[in-house]
């Protein structure tokens, strides 16, 4: 961006030299000194790349305690930046991608013809970080899994892709990877079934071609790789190199990929302008139970899937390992170096962060419940994250409650027992209670020694169906664009 200011001012310059016979001393060196104050100064909008990667789990990185996975360059990016150890997404795949697009809980969005379903269509009127951004004049462009116009690879809206929800250019598929991928150019159908283990590298590429041709004003890239969401599959360069297997592979040919990214950026001399997060949608796959994934994958299917430790719980759980996942931000001079972040903090978060950070404008019509870490990613000295509450939302149905260490599993039934571990299904008879910073791994039940708190948390979840919605209510703060029946999925009395 330096090289932009330079090549205005010089213009600018030559102008005035042209215009005026008796050009002075006294303006040129004016000139002159614009001319240098522009080449150091800092761009005024910073450019973002968000890296959005499936399934991966807390445990699954270096800087998060693996020692199986090698990922020097995500580790790299720790060491330079802001690793978070209290972030917070959903526990699958679309509605993590509703919360990161539009700062909001899944539920509370309006999606189309307001049917509720597990990965929502995300309605076009909704406001998603892409549009806020461009309004404030940045390029935009979406590589990789979309999965908010449909879960499907062939049914999708095409109306909901990302070129009509805010962004300039897209170069990815519709949906998750379950058995096979379709890439999409814009809105077009480019290519069917595409060779799985060329993937992420063919994302980067793009990614990087974007980067290049945007390079001279600010941009946002949201780079959302469809691994290690199954099926996995990784490049010869990769397969076999790992301590993990195939999920091992597949992480450090991402990490890899993060690396060229990076390079790129310094290459450019981009790398001080622009703000790099890396995270993952939820937590990682639990495959010991599934017969569906025994009989795609075969008998080591568990072996696909990637680790919470030391959290308890997996992907679809709102067991801490399903929901809390690895975030890392940087941006040398912008963002400390070497720093960890206990910051509560959530995807939803992302939409007015960028925002701020951007020069755009929150939507000011409608709820939002992402809050601006700005000043958290900055460092500033005794500034925390206003979040105070998280809402742990499996599906329709709100299932526990976070307030400050304290953590609320609400009674009733757990979803989706094919996915998790015999000792995390349910159903929960009665409340349970945890201490998240006594005990990350959620083992001793503290309600009966607690029962003030149990109550103060039981109001929390009341408000957050009153408000956002549960299973068998509307909530008041819900949004729905569109005409007939709001919520169908309810069963309402005759």
């Amino acid at each position: 961006m330096y090289s932009v200011q330079i090549r205005s001012s010089r213009i600018f310059l030559q102008k005035k030299i042209r215009s005026s016979h008796r050009f002075d001393l006294v303006k040129l060196l004016t000139c002159l000194i614009a001319l240098a104050f522009s080449a150091v100064a800092p761009a005024q909008q910073p450019n973002f790349v968000v890296i959005f990667v499936d399934d991966l789990g807390y445990g699954d990185l270096g800087c998060y305690g693996s020692t199986t996975i090698k990922t020097p360059r995500i580790d790299g990016m720790a060491k330079e930046g802001m690793r978070f150890t209290h972030f917070y997404a959903q526990t699958v795949c679309g509605p993590s991608r509703a919360a990161l697009m539009t700062g909001s809980y899944p539920l509370r969005l309006a999606t189309l013809n307001n049917r509720v379903e597990t990965h929502p269509r995300l309605h076009s009127k909704e406001i998603t970080m892409a549009e806020v951004l461009k309004e404030a004049g940045y390029a935009t462009g979406a590589f990789g899994k979309w999965d908010l116009a449909g879960h499907t690879q062939t049914k999708y809206t095409k109306e909901l892709l990302p070129t009509y929800q805010g962004f300039d250019y897209f170069f990815g598929t519709p949906s998750s990877n379950d058995s096979l991928i379709h890439l999409l150019r814009n809105d077009e159908m480019i290519e069917e079934n595409a060779p799985m283990a060329t993937i992420t590298r063919r994302l980067t590429d793009e990614a990087i071609g974007f980067i290049q041709r945007n390079r001279e004003k600010p941009f946002l890239v949201y780079l959302a790789h469809p691994m290690p969401h199954v099926r996995l599959e990784a490049s010869e360069q990769f397969l076999g190199k790992s301590k993990a297997g195939i999920y091992g592979d597949v992480v450090e040919e991402i990490d890899w990929n993060v690396g060229r990214i990076l390079d790129e950026l310094k290459k450019l001399r981009l790398d001080e302008d622009t703000y790099v997060i890396f995270l993952s949608d939820n937590g990682p796959w639990y495959l010991g139970r599934s017969k569906a994934h025994h009989r795609i994958i075969g008998p080591d299917a568990v072996k696909h899937g990637g680790t919470a430790a030391p959290l308890r719980g997996d992907k679809t759980t709102i067991w801490e390992g399903g929901v809390r996942v690895p975030c890392i931000v940087c941006a040398p001079g912008r963002v400390p170096a070497d720093k960890t972040s206990d910051a509560f903090s959530s995807t939803m978060d992302l939409m007015p962060t960028l925002a701020k950070l951007g020069g755009g404008k929150v939507p000011a019509d409608r709820i939002i419940d992402g809050h601006d870490l700005s000043e958290v990613w900055a460092g500033v000295e005794g500034v925390i994250s206003l979040r105070t509450t998280f809402y742990y939302y499996q599906q329709t149905r709100l299932q526990a409650v976070r307030s400050g260490k304290w953590k609320l599993h609400l009674p009733g039934h757990r979803l989706w027992p094919q996915y998790a571990k015999e000792e995390d299904m349910g159903p929960i008879a009665k409340p349970m209670l945890y201490d998240l910073e006594a005990e990350i791994d959620e083992r001793t039940n503290l309600a009966e020694a607690n029962p003030e708190v149990v109550k103060e948390l039981m109001a929390l979840a009341e408000k957050a169906r009153n408000d956002v919605g549960d299973h068998d209510r509307m909530g008041k703060g819900a949004r729905f664009f569109d005409k007939g029946p709001k919520r169908p999925d309810i069963k309402r009395p005759k």
